[in-house]
């Protein structure tokens, strides 16, 4: 159960069902059992409920845009135009912490974690009540992972909602209001950050841990 504002952590070995989980919160997949609620009113015109930041960063960008044509496009598709929008960019591109000049790069002028960070700017653009991501820094060179684990500790602290599969586990731990560890498609253990990572109950939950830190 995860409130408004909080953060939720997907945590387990490659494939346990971590971007199922998130493909499933996004409505692209049905649970073949149990039930997924998202108790949240619809969202008002130019917001999504959801949106999602996959791995790879050099696959979610179209090589042919500028990121201004990049961001412009979510903008474009719900009718806002002139200066709001370009006030929008402007704003997205101090959310992930991304320099104005930035506007005219092409994605091969950009490196990874640039282009990580361009993808949840364009993720943000419609105001997402949920933001999905998943494993967002395990295409990455190690030197660029901070600065994108940077961006999403600044989105938690503004307060959205972030739910994020993660092999990050001092991350996890760091930010996670709660934590979910699967285990061969089974939601295995869950409960607070300091409940999963210090004092986990089950064997396999514990086995995993120990391989990861």
């Amino acid at each position: 159960e995860l409130h408004p504002g909080q953060t939720l952590a997907i945590v387990g070995e490659s494939g346990s069902g971590k971007t199922s989980v998130a493909r499933m919160i996004m409505g692209l997949s049905r649970p073949t059992s149990g039930n997924l609620v998202i108790d949240a009113p619809a969202p008002a015109r130019g917001k999504r409920l959801t949106q999602i930041v996959y791995q790879n960063p050099g696959t979610s960008l179209n090589p042919k845009r500028t990121v201004k044509q990049t961001l412009a496009l979510p903008l474009k598709s719900i009718g806002m135009d002139g200066p709001a929008r370009e006030s929008r960019m402007q704003e997205l591109m101090g959310l992930v912490r991304l320099p104005q000049s930035y506007l005219g790069k092409y994605p091969h002028e950009l490196s990874g974690g640039q282009k990580q960070r361009v993808a949840i700017a364009r993720a943000l653009a419609l105001r997402p009540e949920i933001m999905l991501f998943d494993e967002i820094t395990s295409a990455l060179d190690p030197m660029l992972v901070g600065e994108v684990l940077d961006s999403v500790r600044e989105l938690r602290a503004g307060g959205l909602t972030i739910v994020m599969a993660t092999h990050e586990m001092s991350f996890a731990k760091e930010i996670a209001d709660q934590v979910c560890f699967l285990h061969e498609g089974v939601v295995w253990e869950s409960g607070t950050a300091t409940e999963l990572f210090e004092r986990p109950r089950r064997v396999e939950t514990q086995s995993f841990l120990q391989r990861v830190h």
